[in-house]
């Protein structure tokens, strides 16, 4: 082949992103030098402070009026159940705390009970993430720091000393920057399809001298394997005049068909038909074909967790085959992150797409039947919904049986799980040169979270404080 025959050279493409490995090394590590590791253990409740009651009534302008009293109810529980409801707040403070600017797609809300097993496609159990509703790119502290107050406040319903709550949250945050380091030397496919199988974790609890929390894991592992679409189907779905419904049990198990007045129910088939289209259209074209097979029977409204209690939530009972092979949706509004005021708002038309997109960046493997869809609800007013599987064998672990060195090894699984997410979508190579190679950033973090903890305290008072004087209405949790 002649010099003329053969092909030039193609010039580097500008659009593709490349940073040399020192430049990013180097990023980090000066980063260091503009917010030293040791500022992270700074907590001090600014002078003008938004009142937390203020902030979960500003939520609770846009949920549904009727479901508020059940939210405040379960905050009101203990201190751990109101940080779980606390998300908005946390993010309010967690913008006044140092960060070194190194952004990934945060969850927004990674404390304890938001990490748990669930099934991948493949059907094997896996433990991770499994709640993206605030999810969102940011600064990395905000995470690590969420996570770790919540170890502190689980130790402190627990009954741990000040000692063993400091070791779990110590040993949490080092298996973040520990993990973050092995991330930060492997190729890129590897980060990618790292996972911590359900069977590390038993075996690492099955180590402790505690058996409890070993049963405990056993326990939740069969559970996982049982909550399947079938079980969720024989636990919701009863027959009544020959068709298939959801069951009354309000409030929080509601058919539609008692929410609706009369005028709702004239637009009930145009609601129904644009939610299926645009929630196939929403899927890759093979899974759209699948959920093609399927049609739909009925619809019912479902209270789910503590912090989302009065965002409209629904299930979806469809069938393919015939009424043996059902399949059960939940469709969960996606507001607004709590991250949006303080780290940007997303760059999607429907806040929807935001969570399964955060969810596909951060979640080691995630439900195949995700979707999304914007619609004028049978309210009138226009809502964003992010649409997956009820059920698909997902379990969360009972903090409650884990002894203080249980809570060491869930919180190392948690703090791994987390950084693996970081790694995902952010720069790996510059958290792991700042993070460094000391314990310098988990003590921080445990000193932040004990000044923190004391401040979720006081907030959850002033909730139970002004159920009591009147200011809110709580409904009893299991009602």
């Amino acid at each position: 082949m002649s010099d003329v025959d053969r092909a030039a050279p193609l010039p580097t493409a500008e659009y593709l992103p490349f940073r040399p490995l020192a430049e990013r090394i180097a990023h980090g590590a000066s980063m260091r030098e503009l917010v030293p590791l040791e500022s992270h253990a700074q907590w001090n409740p600014p002078a003008v402070r938004h009142d937390p009651v203020d902030v979960l009534e500003r939520q609770a302008g846009q949920r549904v009026p009727t479901l508020i009293p059940i939210r405040y109810g379960r905050m009101a529980q203990s201190a751990f159940a109101f940080y779980r409801g606390g998300a908005a707040i946390m993010a309010a403070d967690l913008s006044g705390t140092p960060s070194a600017g190194i952004r990934a797609q945060l969850c927004g809300d990674a404390h304890l009970l938001n990490f748990g097993l669930f099934e991948t496609p493949e059907r094997t159990l896996v433990f991770g993430i499994n709640d993206f509703d605030e999810t969102l790119p940011g600064p990395i502290e905000w995470d690590v720091k969420r996570l770790a107050v919540s170890v502190e406040i689980a130790g402190r319903d627990l009954g741990f000393s000040d000692a063993e709550r400091r070791k779990a949250v110590v040993g949490t945050v080092r298996a973040y920057r520990e993990a973050m380091l092995a991330f930060s030397v492997q190729r890129n496919l590897d980060v990618w399809f790292a996972r911590l199988p359900a069977a590390e974790l038993q075996s690492r609890l099955h180590g402790l001298a505690d058996r409890t929390a070993s049963k405990e894991m056993k326990r939740r592992i069969n559970q996982a394997l049982k909550r399947d679409h079938l079980r969720a189907f024989s636990r919701l779905v009863e027959q009544h005049d020959g068709r298939l419904e959801f069951s009354y049990r309000p409030p929080l198990l509601v058919p539609l068909e008692e929410l609706l007045d009369l005028d709702q129910r004239e637009r009930y088939v145009e609601v129904i038909q644009s939610f299926l289209r645009q929630y196939r259209e929403s899927l890759p074209p093979d899974r759209r074909l699948l959920m093609e097979t399927y049609r739909y029977l009925h619809m019912a409204r479902k209270v789910v967790g503590v912090g989302s209690v009065g965002t409209r939530a629904w299930v979806v009972l469809l069938v393919g085959h015939d009424v043996d092979d059902p399949l059960i949706l939940q469709l969960k509004e996606a507001q607004q992150s709590v991250l949006a005021p303080y780290a940007g708002e997303t760059e999607f038309e429907c806040q929807g797409r935001r969570v399964v997109e955060g969810q596909r960046l951060m979640q080691a493997a995630s439900d195949p039947l995700l979707g999304w869809y914007h619609i004028v609800g049978f309210d009138g007013g226009a809502h964003d919904f992010y649409v997956r599987q009820l059920w698909d064998g997902k379990a969360s672990i009972d903090v409650s049986q884990l002894s203080p060195d249980g809570l060491v090894v869930y919180g190392e699984s948690c703090g791994w799980t987390l950084a693996r997410g970081h790694a995902r979508s952010g720069d790996r190579v510059a958290m792991a040169s700042y993070l460094g190679e000391e314990a310098t950033f988990e003590n921080a973090v445990a000193d932040f979270a004990v000044a923190y903890a004391a401040t979720n305290e006081a907030d959850h008072a002033a909730l139970c404080a002004a159920i009591e004087a009147g200011r809110l209405q709580a409904a009893d949790p299991e009602n």
